[in-house]
């Protein structure tokens, strides 16, 4: 199975039931190419880099000293969930992306800043379902995972409890859609 890079913030969100839409501009990696969903079905690696407060809305900025003292042993990862794509539009307007806000974490200076990055290529709204894993995955992280890159294997199958239940995600994924169609 595939795994996406995400924030180990951002991963928790998700996790939480907090996020369920991911933005996604690519990284430097990708930046000619820009992102792309490459898998229905992933797991999430949090990443430890790039995280920062002033980056996040002001009812998640505590979570991020948590995410952190968590954060596992150099070399070591912990795998907690997987998700679904379930809707992914690619936006160029920020006023759309201003009415999505409540269903990710990141701020509203961060997410103008993501869409000014490389402005030729549009912004992916992903909405995903995500599962809690019945236990973590332990991985020893691999040289070929590091930097800038969004895709990366991990050879394991997923299985799990939804993070929000199922009137809640239908909901959500209505309200998603209203604004991105």
């Amino acid at each position: 199975m595939q795994a996406l890079k995400e924030w180990a913030v951002v991963c928790k969100a998700l996790q939480e039931g907090r996020q369920t839409v991911l933005l996604r501009k690519g990284g430097i990696l990708e930046y000619k190419q820009g992102f792309e969903v490459k898998h229905e079905k992933f797991l999430l690696f949090p990443t430890y880099e790039h995280q920062a407060k002033e980056n996040l809305q002001q009812d998640y900025v505590d979570r991020l000293d948590a995410v952190i003292k968590e954060q596992p042993p150099t070399g070591k990862n912990l795998l907690n969930c997987y998700a679904e794509s379930k809707l992914v539009r690619e936006v160029n307007d920020s006023s759309i992306l201003k009415k999505l806000e409540k269903y990710h974490i990141w701020n509203e200076s961060y997410v103008n800043s993501r869409m000014a990055y490389n402005p030729k290529k549009p912004m992916s709204v992903i909405l995903l379902r995500v599962y809690n894993l019945p236990s973590p995955i332990r991985v020893d992280t691999q040289e070929e995972w590091s930097g800038c890159k969004s895709w990366i294997p991990v050879h394991f199958e997923a299985t799990g409890k939804p993070a929000v239940d199922d009137a809640t995600f239908d909901k959500i994924s209505n309200e998603v859609a209203g604004v991105l169609n």
